[in-house]
């Protein structure tokens, strides 16, 4: 049985900076005399700042071969521990830096294509014109790669993501219990067609989804959200999905064949409120499809990206305000 470690004594005194960062560069190299060659110190340095770090936390951290050496189950523990501290570390000196000018710095967002397409650009040019000296590092995902980028985030390539909850994220194994997720503003799935389309001209409350079986659709992946969503549609009506004349995730690609053809498919409510395709008056299950900010818990996040999840809350009250009152509008 492992002794209890006294914090005060042991580690509030005795265990310093320095030793964790000389702990972290040898478990990287898996030698000693490797990380001394990259610190610029001896190798018998080396091992004794290791020996005075095994020696305060009491266990031993390192097993040590001919080959090298490699961190023990307790070594493992205290790297995970020390590469969170250590990349606080970094931030804390980014933020420190960033005091002279709080306008300054850069966010580094990720999120799928088709909050990509409709939400990002406003959002965009609302915060680069209050903030226009913050670097924006975007990049844009697919549906389907959602446990890749919670990867990327926890691995500090990204400061938050933006992404879609619901049927999304449940199809997803990985664990969130580290994750802060905020909902911006609830989604809901709608049919479009193009101006040219002949269901543009239709009489309003004259669709229903029967009507549509047969005409020529534009699918996404069956793993997305929009396929799941509206496979159930189908389903609860007891009709079979229509055959796909297209399957892809790009909305240009989307956009260009419905203007031009008798095209129709399912894209959020968000995406069509910001292009120039008709939303057809098919009613759909509604069920809970949030757009949400992903940021980690217990990690601190820029000053740069605070301003950016403040900005998306703005933009999220404004389209939340926007619904309401041309709901309320078509009431009287």
């Amino acid at each position: 049985m492992i002794k209890k470690i006294d914090w005060h004594n042991q580690i509030g005194r005795r265990l310093h900076l320095r030793q964790l960062h000389v702990f972290f560069v040898v478990t990287q190299l898996g030698s000693m005399a490797k990380a001394a060659r990259q610190l610029g110190v001896s190798t018998p340095t080396v091992s004794e700042i290791i020996a005075d770090l095994e020696h305060a936390v009491g266990v031993r951290l390192l097993d040590r071969d001919q080959k090298g050496v490699e961190p023990t189950s307790f070594g493992r523990a205290l790297l995970r521990r020390t590469l969170v501290v250590f990349d606080e570390l970094r931030q804390a000196i980014k933020d420190i830096e960033l005091l002279d000018d709080p306008a300054a710095g850069e966010v580094r967002i990720a999120c799928p294509l088709g909050i990509a397409f409709s939400v990002m650009p406003y959002l965009f040019e609302r915060f680069s014109k209050r903030y226009p000296h913050v670097l924006i590092q975007f990049d844009e995902v697919t549906a389907d790669s959602t446990t890749r980028d919670l990867r990327a985030l926890r691995d500090r390539k990204y400061d938050l993501l933006l992404g879609r909850g619901g049927p999304s994220l449940e199809a997803e194994e990985t664990p969130t219990h580290d994750l802060n997720i905020e909902t911006l503003f609830d989604d809901q799935l709608v049919i479009v067609v193009g101006a040219k389309s002949k269901w543009a001209a239709a009489r309003p409350h004259s669709i229903e989804l029967a009507d549509l079986v047969d005409e020529p659709w534009i699918m996404q992946a069956p793993q997305t959200g929009n396929h799941r969503i509206l496979a159930q549609a189908f389903k609860a009506r007891g009709l079979a999905m229509p055959r796909a004349n297209m399957v892809t995730l790009s909305m240009s690609v989307i956009s260009h064949f419905l203007a031009n053809g008798p095209f129709i498919t399912a894209i959020p409510q968000s995406v069509a409120r910001f292009s120039a395709l008709k939303t057809l008056p098919v009613k759909l299950p509604v069920r809970p499809w949030p757009v949400n900010v992903v940021t980690l818990k217990n990690r601190s996040v820029s000053p740069a990206a605070e301003r950016f999840i403040a900005c998306a809350r703005e933009f999220a009250k404004a389209m939340r305000q926007e619904k309401s009152n041309v709901g309320t509008r078509n009431r009287i």
